[in-house]
């Protein structure tokens, strides 16, 4: 019955219209992610700008595809975040010194360019909708690209998250004075 055709019965029915349904998927689909990231690195102070950045995803079913592109997009602005910049900082007490947004550096949408979403519908056979897990997979491959794109613009391998300014700096010269 389509929902127009329940709908008409609506007012007949004497009560609500209630459905449910449900399904015990054996194992999880695999979920699969990547990016491709162009950034350029001030060897002044260490500031890495992004320049472009794709994110390309098998989503299974893209039940919502607006939706599935903002976890995706969603995802990867975290993992850049993590990548170049997101950090805790603590005092002699132990305490956390950058514990407020103002003081925690996250990117912002001024921060980043507009992030391109591919996604990809290969249907999961372990759902009844062929969907899978979306805003997970998207958070792991920028760390890699981001570094990989860093390194390519340095000539330096870093070796640690964030690859903030004061660490490229740090890394670069120390690479530098060894050459």
């Amino acid at each position: 019955m389509t929902f127009g055709e329940m709908a008409s019965k609506l007012m007949g029915s004497g009560g609500l219209i209630t459905a449910s349904a449900s399904a015990d998927p054996k194992q999880a689909g695999p979920s699969f992610s990547g990016m491709i990231i162009d950034v350029e690195v001030d060897k002044e102070t260490g500031k890495v700008d992004v320049l472009r950045t794709t994110m390309v995803q098998d989503v299974g079913k893209a039940a919502h595809p607006s939706y599935v592109e903002g976890q995706m997009q969603g995802g990867a602005v975290q993992g850049i975040g993590w990548a170049l910049n997101e950090e805790y900082f603590y005092n002699e007490e132990g305490g956390m010194a950058n514990s407020s947004f103002l003081d925690y550096r996250m990117p912002t949408s001024l921060d980043l360019p507009m992030i391109d979403a591919v996604i990809v519908e290969v249907p999961n056979p372990t759902h009844p909708f062929g969907i899978r897990g979306v805003g997970e997979s998207s958070i792991i491959s920028p760390m890699a690209a981001v570094s990989n794109a860093v390194s390519r613009a340095t000539g330096v391998r870093f070796s640690q998250l964030p690859m903030s300014p004061g660490v490229i700096l740090e890394v670069t010269r120390a690479q530098t004075a060894k050459e």
